[in-house]
């Protein structure tokens, strides 16, 4: 049976490649780009840094920063403006998943026509993606999602908060400057939060049903190095080491999740769907409770996670017991009660994790009964 792999984008990993971002945009012929981030970076000094660094090197840089929480369209068009009205000809993504999701959304509707929602991966009717996009170069501040070397775009509907999946290899950034110093400020709640979607990536990569022994690999290496790291750079947030593997780890992870994901991001998609929570601390909340329903299924391969993380008795048991003693060292909550999810949301949670496109790839299928029985299990 024929399988075709790719590999995504360059990547510059390091200490201080951030200074290399406004060669590499000039030297791909870009003379005014946008910078695109969130709130949060806006009120920091190192969006003043990076913009600087792009006008010394004779650089028209323009900011748009309205982006915050969970990606949502309105937040895409708002960005989409922004480009038109600058006349902008590149992007840098600066920030966090949610940024960096906006960025690559931004720059498919730069040469692309319509509604963004028009793109939506496996829609009847879909629009193709057949044009190339403006050039742009992602810049993560987080250790967690991967967006800067994934390909997809993942955002959510203004009203409904239904997430909708943009998916081409053309969305890909052109080079990603992985620097771990701009990790260093996450404070400990949100380096745990997406050291945990990181770990939960790899995981569920490996777990994955579909053939990709490549993925496989690197999705064993991630997690080691979160395993390894994850305590480590929430208890010491200047730890550069650290916080260095962490975001190799965000990346590997990322990268092997081409493979698929499975049931534990149907329940963190509800999650965000439902309660509006953080993707990763979604994911962190619930790997341990949802991972147990594939225990019987992969005994082999949750030994072989549990043998990489050091586990002297190696195999689900052990494995899902680590998991709930690295979640509380990183302060996630063990239950949905703890998060502050209520039980008459329960239901809903079932409903939108059953309709959700991460869990055929689970490699055990996963019906409603069984999220309900899940959600229940980990409430």
């Amino acid at each position: 049976m024929p399988h075709r792999f790719s590999f995504p984008t360059t990547i510059h990993f390091g200490a201080g490649v951030r200074s290399m971002i406004a060669d590499n945009l000039k030297a791909a012929g870009v003379s005014r780009p946008l910078v695109v981030t969130d709130k949060g970076i806006a009120a920091l000094p190192l969006l003043g840094e990076i913009t600087g660094a792009l006008e010394n090197a004779g650089l028209a840089a323009q900011v748009f920063s309205g982006i915050w929480g969970n990606p949502v369209k309105s937040q895409v068009e708002a960005g989409v403006a922004a480009f038109r009205a600058h006349k902008a000809d590149g992007i840098a993504g600066l920030g966090g998943g949610a940024a960096l999701v906006v960025a690559k959304a931004i720059a498919l509707l730069a040469t692309h026509p319509g509604d963004l929602f028009d793109y939506e991966d496996d829609k009847p009717g879909a629009r193709p993606i057949d044009k190339d996009v403006p050039y742009w170069v992602a810049v993560p501040t987080t250790a967690g999602t991967g967006s800067e070397v994934g390909r997809s775009s993942v955002v959510s509907d203004d009203v409904t908060h239904i997430k909708k999946i943009i998916f081409s290899p053309k969305l890909l950034a052109k080079a990603v400057f992985a620097d771990p110093e701009l990790t260093v400020g996450l404070p400990p709640a949100m380096t745990a939060a997406s050291g945990m979607d990181a770990l939960t990536h790899c995981v569920e990569a490996f777990l994955a049903k579909d053939y990709h022994p490549i993925c496989d690999g690197i999705a064993l290496e991630g997690l080691r190095l979160a395993a390894e790291n994850l305590v480590t750079a929430f208890e010491k947030p200047n730890d550069l080491e650290a916080r260095g593997a962490m975001l190799m780890a965000s990346m590997m992870g990322a990268i092997a999740f081409q493979k698929g994901l499975g049931l534990t991001h149907s329940c963190a998609h509800a999650l965000g769907t439902v309660a509006d929570m953080h993707h990763g601390l979604a994911n962190g909340v619930m790997i341990d409770h949802a991972l147990a329903f594939n225990a019987e299924v992969s005994a082999d391969r949750f030994r072989r996670m549990a043998q990489t993380v050091g586990l002297a008795d190696p195999g689900a048991k052990s494995f899902l017991a680590w998991l709930a003693d690295l979640k509380k060292k990183v302060g996630i909550p063990a239950r949905l009660r703890d998060a502050k999810i209520e039980q008459a949301q329960l239901d809903e949670l079932v409903e939108v994790a059953t309709a959700d496109g991460c869990h055929p790839n689970n490699p055990k299928p996963v019906t409603k009964a069984d999220f309900a029985a899940i959600f229940r299990a980990a409430y």
